[in-house]
């Protein structure tokens, strides 16, 4: 290796220029320093040294040089990246080291001595001579398992550094300083490679190794050298099978060729060499000998070569070899056990034990089992190529059979599912079909073609049967209008034994307007009213008329006899209409329509005119066809605002007519509904009827209301021990007129109208509905000042000077003055403190107080009670209801 020496004298203005261009975050912390002894001059590309950067800074993410003419690799290897020579003996650079997740920095100073050659080859000669460079990778192999001795010599490692400088050898890697540790060695002086122990190739198959040459002060002579070591490949393993037993399955219809499944064995040995090359073959069958199966000697494969048959061997065992070597003698080998099970086919058809089958069944019964076939299959039991399908082939056309196959026994199963009738079949021959639930896979003979089919012969035994009612629907038909007792078709009934119908008899069941009448022995109709065919439901509809027919023996059937009615024009068009409204002058017309319950053969077209009415209707209105069953009634400008009864005839095509009146009205709106009907319209009875009752009923109250009064007038005065009593108006319950009637049936204004109502309260309670009384007591011509006694109050009667009658206005002058002083006075008392003479209220507090009157004008000692009011004649209560307004 030659010797170099500077070259840049500006270093060290380039170091600080690169310094200023790296800026840091943090303070950089100096490592170990570091001294490389190199020559005077270097080449581009020539090794300076080594630098440990993992005892310096292990996570170093960035590595740089200070010094441009020198690189630093990863594994801290210094390298000239130019050609240097050394002016001065020594030279400075720095490494620096950063972690940028961690935000550290770190640097290695790094300084280079010149040293002279340490030892020459010439002594006479001045300047290096380089030599031819041996410093290259040597293939090496060793052969894995070798038997040694060992150390076993593998190669020798030799620097062409070693011309000029005393080189040190050493290597590196797995099986030096990695996993398996010690496995090489190196002569430190002489190069020479050793391995120290056997080496397994399924284990390791190459080392990778890294040779190093170096001088005694550390300098790296030459560029790390990569040193693989190939370890050859010995047949020390044998070929393995992927599992113990292989299980396979194969059906048994199964064509020659078809792949029944794959074996596959490993072998650790070195992949496309001899040692891995394997052979298959097998080497045992059970049962019978090899010759069902066959095995691809490479693939594995195993196909059939014969055909199989499950219902012989349904299960085969076969030994499995395979061999390395391709299959030579001296090869490893190994075996595994290979199972394979016959899958059943329906190779083989279901047979009927015999070809012919009798059966018998009553008419008229039906879901009966009748017969039971059993076959024999010789497919597996309880699968689809076992269980049985069967199949009615000839002679069930009509569907009164049914066959299916029980799942225990797999035996067919006969059933008559809709009765039979002896009378139409006596015998009915089936030819039946077995067959399965999987297809047939197999070839058909003619046995198995014979075998598989049977016919049953089944007798249908006779039965007394009553009659039948076939068809059940039986059709006539008669003109509408026909005339009472006019003959129809009846209903016909038969005897299946006989085939004919006497010996029956006949019953109507259901007539839905009793318009037929039967004859029980030959079951013919007649007419027992006119028939109407607008009267059924719906119209044009079939009139049913439901028969029952019944033999000697009292069996019974039932059939229904549909009758059609020919239609008859024998109803008119009737207009729809009744009341119609024209708004005027909106509407210059209006459309009425008709409809005819006939046929539409004796319906439309229509045609509308106006019937002989007065000639001013014939003036102002006109009608115009609109289509068959419609026409347009329109006014003349000069018709008047009224009602109009406008007599309008339809007639058919046929000429069937009728006339009927439309009320119009002729009305100034803007629709129809703002014009009611006038009173003048004509009412339906049962409103005629509604006013009548109502009229009645009001004559009835006042009826009622003018004899009570005349009875009140004529009754002058009451009874003696009656007349100088109070009318007491009590329970008032409600809201009502302020009113008081007096013993004479007159009424008055209470004072609520004119002072303010009885010390500001009687006005409002009495409104409200509460439940109170107001005493009022007339006498004769005294006052009420002159009523009251010392200090108590006195009654009427002991102030009374006889009897007096008094009108409406006489009472109204005697009450009003003295009443409305009174309270004129109360309402000026500031402590409201009621006097000892004027009108009382009083809440009722139930049925009546044993108490007299406390009024005004009662005595303290009343001698007279108040259980007159129990006893009260009907003249009394008719006054007493005249003078309340309810």
């Amino acid at each position: 290796m030659a010797a170099a020496g500077p070259q840049n004298s500006l270093r060290g203005a380039l170091c600080r220029q690169l310094l200023t261009l790296v800026v840091f975050s943090f303070a950089c912390e100096a490592c170990k320093k570091v001294i490389f002894h190199i020559p005077s001059q270097l080449e581009a590309d020539k090794v300076v040294g080594r630098v440990n950067l993992k005892e310096c800074l292990g996570s170093a993410d960035h590595i740089q040089s200070s010094d441009p003419d020198f690189r630093v690799l990863e594994d801290g290897s210094v390298y000239t990246a130019h050609a240097v020579v050394l002016s001065d003996e020594k030279r400075y650079f720095t490494i620096w080291l950063s972690d940028s997740e961690k935000q550290t920095q770190k640097e290695i100073p790094v300084l280079l001595e010149h040293q002279k050659v340490l030892r020459k080859r010439h002594t006479k000669e001045t300047v290096l001579r380089r030599s031819k460079r041996r410093w290259a990778p040597i293939p090496c192999s060793m052969q894995e398992n070798s038997l040694g001795p060992f150390p076993l010599f593998l190669q020798q490692v030799q620097s062409d550094a070693a011309q000029n400088y005393t080189v040190f050898y050493s290597i590196s890697g797995r099986g030096v300083d990695q996993e398996p540790l010690n496995l090489f060695f190196i002569e430190r002086d002489t190069g020479n490679l050793y391995c120290t122990r056997p080496v397994d190739r399924e284990e390791y198959d190459v080392f990778d190794l890294i040779a190093h040459a170096s001088t005694a002060d550390g300098y790296t002579a030459d560029l790390p050298l990569p040193l693989p070591i190939r370890v050859e490949d010995e047949n020390d393993n044998y070929p393995v099978f992927t599992e113990a037993i292989y299980n396979f399955e194969v059906p048994e219809s199964s064509r020659i060729g078809t792949t029944v499944g794959v074996i596959y064995a490993t072998d650790r040995d070195e992949p496309d060499t001899m040692h891995t090359r394997l052979m298959y073959s097998i080497l045992e069958q059970t049962p019978g000998k090899p010759g069902i199966f066959s095995v691809h000697p490479s693939t594995g494969v195993i196909t059939t070569v014969s055909h199989l048959d499950r219902e012989v061997v349904d299960k085969y065992s076969l030994i499995m070899k395979v061999q390395d070597m391709n299959g030579q003698f001296f090869g490893l080998m190994n075996t595994a056990t290979c199972i394979i099970t016959v899958k059943d086919s329906n190779d083989n058809l279901p047979s009927f034990r015999q070809n012919a089958y009798e059966a018998s069944v009553e008419e008229n019964t039906f879901d009966v089992e009748i017969l039971r076939m059993p076959v024999e299959d010789m497919d597996l039991i309880n699968t689809a190529s076992w269980r049985a399908n069967f199949t009615i082939l000839k002679g069930n056309e009509n569907g009164h059979f049914k066959i299916s196959t029980d799942k225990e026994t797999n035996e067919g199963v006969l059933c008559v599912v809709k009765p039979l009738n002896y009378e139409e079949n006596r015998q009915v021959i089936l030819e039946i079909e077995v067959g399965n639930e999987a297809p047939f896979t197999g070839d058909v003979t003619l046995r198995m073609a014979n075998m598989n089919r049977a016919v049953v012969t089944v007798d249908v035994k006779d039965q007394d049967e009553g009659p039948e009612c076939r068809p059940a629907v039986q059709y006539v038909q008669i003109k509408e209008n026909s005339p009472v007792g006019s003959k129809i078709n009846g209903y016909e009934a038969y005897d299946p034994e006989t085939r004919s119908s006497s010996g029956l008899r006949y019953k109507l069941l259901h007539d839905p307007k009793g318009w037929i009448t039967i004859n029980e022995i030959s079951g013919s109709f007649k007419t027992s009213k006119i028939l109407d065919r607008e009267a059924v439901t719906p119209i044009s509809a079939l009139y049913n008329v439901t028969v029952l027919a019944i033999d000697k023996d009292g069996r019974s059937c039932t059939g229904t006899i549909a009758v059609k009615i020919e239609d008859k024009n024998d109803n008119p068009p009737e207009i729809l209409q009744n009341y119609l409204v024209i708004c005027k002058p909106k509407m210059e017309y209006v459309d009425i329509s008709a409809v005819d319950p006939d046929e539409p053969i004796h319906g439309p077209p229509f045609h509308f005119s106006l019937a002989k009415t007065s000639p001013d209707i014939n003036r102002l209105w006109t009608l115009a066809k609109v289509n068959d069953t419609a026409a347009r009634l329109s006014y003349r400008k000069d018709a008047k605002f009224q009602e109009y009864d406008i007599s309008i005839t339809v007639k058919d095509g046929e000429g069937q007519s009728a006339t009927k009146t439309l009320r119009v009205n002729l009305c100034d709106c803007t629709h129809p509904d703002q014009c009611r009907v006038t009173a003048g319209a004509i009412l339906g009875k049962w409103a005629i009827l509604a006013i009548l009752l109502g009229i009645a009923l009001l004559f009835s109250i006042l009826l009622t209301v003018v004899c009570g009064l005349v009875s009140a007038r004529n009754e002058k005065s009451f009874p003696e021990d009656l007349a100088q009593q109070n009318l007491i108006i009590s329970n008032t319950e409600a809201p009502g007129d302020d009113k008081v009637c007096s013993a004479n049936g007159f009424t008055t204004d209470t004072v609520n109208n004119s002072s303010q109502g009885f010390c500001g309260t009687m006005g409002s309670e009495v409104k409200n509905g509460r439940q109170e009384t107001i005493e009022m007591v007339k006498g004769g011509n005294q006052t009420l000042e002159l009523c009251q006694g010392a200090g108590h109050h006195r009654t009427l009667d002991s102030c009374r000077g006889g009897t007096v009658e008094m009108d409406h206005s006489e009472w109204y002058n005697f009450t009003q003055p003295r009443l409305g002083e009174k309270l004129h006075l109360c309402n000026q008392d500031e402590d409201h403190m009621p006097s000892q003479d004027y009108v009382l209220t009083y809440n009722y507090e139930g049925r009546g107080s044993p108490a007299g009157s406390v009024g005004c004008c009662s005595e303290e000692q009343e001698e007279d009670g108040l259980d007159f009011l129990n006893n009260l004649e009907t003249k009394f209560t008719a006054l007493a209801e005249t003078c309340t307004k309810k």
